[in-house]
């Protein structure tokens, strides 16, 4: 973005720092007006004819920028921590199976979607059925709060699963 001697046109249309239209004006008074005003002449749109440049506080602009930046990177990280994985195996001990619906059931009751793994190991793979007994057993002890959004799909030595939080909560 350009401001005041970085402007190269010779006439510019000229926006007041209330919003008022100025007119266009030879860019030496537009300097002149933003001077007077404390401000800086900041050029809005270089495409126009005459280009439009605006009188405003061009530090003040850049902060509410970059303000307005970081919120929106914020919203995007949230919406990057939707799903969350669970990983489960085929032997899993009923205290761990327990704590990990616990867990997940909060997690869904949140709104947020969950990835149920299983990572095949050895002679597992051998025996894929076991598996998806354990992943239906996991949406089985959430069917209150979930519903299974894909069932459970082998992909290579994994198992995944999708889960999102029913409708009706």
């Amino acid at each position: 973005m350009f401001i005041n001697e970085q402007i190269r046109a010779k006439e510019v249309m000229v926006i007041g720092p209330n919003g008022e239209q100025l007119g266009v004006k030879p860019i030496r008074d537009a300097r002149t007006l933003a001077e007077y005003s404390g401000f800086d002449l900041v050029l809005i749109n270089p495409n126009a004819t005459p280009q439009v440049c605006k009188i405003m506080d061009y530090n003040k602009y850049r902060y509410e920028m970059k303000k307005k930046q970081k919120e929106n990177m914020k919203r995007q990280r949230e919406k990057n921590l939707e799903t969350k994985e669970y990983q489960l195996s085929v032997t899993i001990d009923v205290h761990d199976f327990d704590t990990r619906v616990r867990h997940a059931k909060a997690y869904l009751e949140k709104g947020h979607k969950i990835k149920v793994s299983i990572r095949f190991k050895g002679r597992q793979l051998a025996y894929p059925e076991l598996g998806r007994d354990v992943m239906l057993r996991f949406a089985e002890a959430l069917n209150e709060v979930a519903e299974i959004e894909s069932k459970p799909k082998q992909d290579g030595r994994n198992m995944i699963m999708m889960l999102s939080p029913k409708k009706g909560k």
